[in-house]
């Protein structure tokens, strides 16, 4: 029964192991679609679109030259590029163990003696011998020269699939690769923009602060002026003091997070930290935001999102090392053959008398290894077993992400919407205050109150208007997008020439 099996198994040419089949893992229909109530500003509908550039929404300049910049420099991008090199090497690596193996050989040996063992042995039994060391008579000793040259090939006869298997799995993990350095590229983009949310945010809390400032030194020399008249005392001067000098002081730590994002980028963009000083240096606005967002369905994460990628390519991978464990278990056929000249005389070398031929087939089955390969057999469907739960791990944190990601975008709209509707009540106390005060209405408290008031929900309304910025980006990040098809040198020599530019 079981030469018949193998028999079977011989005339097929068949590849053991499990064939990997894509599983197919749930996703809700859609999203918690929100509606216009609840998204004021920029409405997200379940609409599929090309998020590969999402950046070049915000139509500005600078951000996209930063992130073009930056996907050719950054030392992670060109890190992951080089390791999807390194695993399409692998692939050669592993469809060359299915190939003869063909090795070229040579040899020349000279043997010189001054004695001549084999003239001692065939006049020995005479017992006439003269000369040191019991030569024979006239022996001169012993010039040998030999000379060889040939092939030797070996072939392992892929029957059972083994190196097919390897070369699936070389294959799934340059896809795997290749998918986790696009990963990057949604990473490194969201970064960027991130970052640079942040700088112009804090530029437009600094011109705020700023303005403020000039308003509240304007104040103070009014109050000054009428402190001088005996209108006020000289207390109302020094809480207009106080709260300018409260404002002013508030201006480093904005300057400081200003510098920290510049460098930032720049580190992300593999250069030096100031590198980028002068060039971030002018002010510009926060990105707007869209007035309508498609955002696509859950099911499309499977194909936009790299981490859900890298891990359905890592199960794969997974898969296939299960099938070169178990082909383990068949026998092994290989071929040996070798072609070799031999002679004393160079120059006969590879004449017709000189030549020689072998061939031999050998198989080997594995009776017993103590358990070993059973034992590895079921380490590999374990690790089957891991990658796949990574991958319903990737798809569950993808859709949640999406989600997180959708919430705090519309949440934060409703935020920015009432704290747009507070500022303009706070400037308009602060003015009527400060006029009320003129003409001796209210104490100067109130004035200050207001002006404290005043500050506070600017300041509060342009982070509002940041997070809606990064809260987009981060859902730009959450739907995968940011990644390009690569063209990625694949041989060293092309990567050489890649730096070299």
């Amino acid at each position: 029964m079981r030469r018949a099996l193998l028999l079977s198994l011989l005339l097929a040419g068949c590849t053991v192991g499990p064939d990997y089949k894509k599983p197919d893992m749930p996703v809700p229909g859609s999203f918690n679609a929100p509606n216009q109530l609840q998204a004021p500003l920029s409405m997200p509908v379940a609409e599929s679109v090309d998020l590969t550039q999402w950046w070049k929404q915000f139509h500005d300049a600078e951000l996209e030259s930063l992130i073009t910049r930056a996907l050719a420099q950054n030392p992670d991008q060109l890190t992951a590029e080089s390791r999807v090199r390194e695993a399409r090497e692998q692939e050669v690596i592993a469809g060359a163990k299915g190939l003869p193996q063909i090795n070229a050989m040579g040899n020349a040996v000279h043997f010189h003696s001054n004695s001549n063992p084999l003239g001692q042995l065939s006049g020995g039994q005479g017992g006439g011998s003269s000369g040191s060391g019991g030569a024979p008579s006239g022996a001169s000793g012993t010039d040998l020269k030999l000379y060889s040259a040939g092939f030797d090939a070996t072939w392992e006869i892929d029957i059972f699939g083994q190196v097919r298997r390897s070369v699936e799995a070389a294959e799934a993990g340059t896809e795997a690769a290749r998918w986790q350095m696009r990963d990057g590229e949604v990473t490194l983009t969201a970064e960027i923009a991130a970052d640079y949310v942040s700088l112009r945010a804090d530029q437009a809390r600094l011109a705020i602060l700023d303005s403020q400032v000039k308003s509240q030194q304007d104040a103070l020399v009014l109050i000054a002026a009428r402190a001088r008249a005996g209108f006020v005392t000289q207390l109302d001067v020094n809480q207009q003091r106080q709260l300018l000098i409260s404002t002013r002081a508030e201006r480093p730590s904005l300057v400081a997070d200003m510098l920290a994002m510049r460098h930032a980028i720049a580190v992300l963009m593999g250069q030096q930290p100031g590198a980028l000083d002068g060039e971030l240096d002018a002010t510009a606005p926060v990105p707007p935001i869209p007035p309508r967002l498609p955002v696509g369905l859950p099911s499309d994460l499977l194909r936009a999102r790299p981490d859900i990628r890298m891990a359905e390519r890592k199960l794969a991978q997974a898969t296939a090392n299960v099938g070169v464990a178990v082909a383990d278990l068949y026998p092994k056929f290989d071929l040996l053959a070798a072609l070799t000249f031999t002679s004393s005389h160079f120059s006969s070398l590879f004449s017709g008398d000189s030549l020689g031929e072998a061939g031999v087939g050998s198989i080997t089955w594995p009776m017993f290894h103590g358990g070993q390969v059973h034992a590895n057999i079921h380490a590999k469907e374990e690790e089957e077993k891991q990658a796949y739960y990574a991958y319903q791990k990737a798809v569950l944190g993808g859709v949640q992400n999406a989600e997180d990601a959708l919430v705090r975008y519309e949440t934060e709209q409703q935020r920015f919407a009432a704290l747009q509707e507070g500022a303009k009540t706070a400037q308009a106390s602060s003015a009527l205050a400060l006029q009320q005060y003129r003409a001796g209405l209210v104490m100067y408290t109130s004035v200050l109150q207001a002006q404290s008031t005043d500050l506070t929900a600017e300041d509060n309304l342009a982070q509002s208007r940041a997070a809606l910025t990064a809260d987009l980006v981060s859902l730009y990040k959450a739907l995968g997008g940011g990644w390009k098809d690569d063209n990625i040198a694949s041989s060293p020599r092309d990567a050489d020439a890649m730096f070299a530019q």
